[in-house]
């Protein structure tokens, strides 16, 4: 079951609010010593998670489906590159990894428990349903907090972020569970910032002719410009028109641009983001680009910052023809109090 974004929390008492947790979504059946997790997509994660196949094989009743988070903290704050470090093929490396920082799943929803299918059932229902079959369940296997008090999930919306969490759902308590329909409400922040636009990326079949997606920079207070994500989600009509703008600025920029040297581009384990590594998550995926010449600054919305880059894809909202490129600096951006996740949990 999937959601769709809300500018707001929906009003009225028909509604059973839950903390949006980031981390990888994953469905968990069990049965007997046999238990399977997979992807919103419908990849097997069990060789990524081999601690918590474990945990989960323990603290689960038998014969049950669940639906939930896969998430990993560090210092009492969810760490989403930890996560995608994990996605990795030799299993040396994910066993050293599960060592250094295990895993959890905290559950939000449960689909079949013994003979019963529960989908069809209620939101309220598969809750109360839930909450019994976790009720002797241990860490790292967590039980979400969820309330229909309104008041008490915007509070959850504006302290929860401290800890890594990026929003609140809202759920119909009386809707079915609905696989491929988005029948939830994600209730995100949005905010925006202006960034350097350093270079871009040919979208995919239209090399030369359509803008695929812009990369993203901001300057640190040494005045050393990061990578923090890309802009993108263009019309046809827009990829075109940003190609005729960008392209006159790739002309010489490669020879000055902060991130000329290839090899730079190619590792992000400094201290310094860059724009090139291999994606973990998408192997053999063209991550190539084209830098310009620094100048031109982009006002982007986005929801959420995860480390030093932005945890999605950001959108253009708007040329800050007014603004210059070394104002971009991280100090624009709010932040957000820390909050430690064990007082998510009571």
């Amino acid at each position: 079951m999937l959601a769709k974004l809300s500018n707001d929390l929906p009003e009225g008492d028909s509604w059973i609010f839950e903390p949006k947790w980031d981390g990888f979504r994953a469905l968990v059946w069990k049965y007997g010593d046999d238990l399977y997790i997979q992807s919103r997509d419908e990849k097997p994660l069990g060789r990524y998670f081999p601690e918590l196949e474990v945990s989960l094989r323990r603290e689960l009743p038998d014969r049950c489906v669940l639906d939930g988070e896969i998430v990993i903290a560090t210092g009492d704050r969810l760490d989403f590159d930890a996560l995608l470090l994990r996605i990795h093929p030799a299993a040396t490396r994910v066993k050293m990894l599960a060592e250094e920082k295990p895993s959890s799943y905290v559950a939000w929803d449960l689909l079949a428990w013994g003979d019963d299918d529960l989908r069809a059932a209620p939101q309220a229902e598969r809750r109360n349903k839930l909450e019994a079959a976790l009720a002797n369940s241990k860490p790292p296997v967590f039980l979400t907090p969820a309330t229909k008090d309104r008041a008490v999930a915007r509070e959850w919306f504006e302290k929860f972020e401290g800890a890594g969490l990026d929003g609140v759902m809202a759920k119909p308590d009386t809707a079915a569970y609905q696989p491929g329909k988005r029948a939830m409400l994600k209730i995100k922040h949005q905010r925006t910032a202006d960034c350097v636009v350093a270079g871009f990326r040919w979208y995919k079949g239209g090399k030369g002719t359509l803008v695929g997606s812009l990369l993203l920079g901001l300057y640190d207070s040494a005045g050393t410009l990061h990578h923090v994500g890309v802009a993108s989600s263009f019309k046809q009509t827009e990829r075109a028109n940003l190609a005729e703008k960008l392209r006159p600025l790739t002309e010489g920029a490669r020879e000055t641009h902060p991130w000329k040297d290839w090899s730079d581009w190619q590792e992000q384990e400094g201290p310094q983001r860059l724009p090139g590594a291999t994606s973990r998550w998408n192997r053999g995926k063209d991550l190539s680009w084209e830098p310009i010449q620094l100048g031109l600054v982009a006002e982007v919305s986005y929801d959420h910052l995860q480390g030093t880059r932005f945890r999605h894809a950001t959108h253009l909202k708007r040329w800050r023809t007014d603004k210059p490129h070394t104002e971009c600096r991280y100090d624009q951006l709010e932040e957000t109090p820390p909050f430690l996740i064990t007082k998510i949990f009571g």
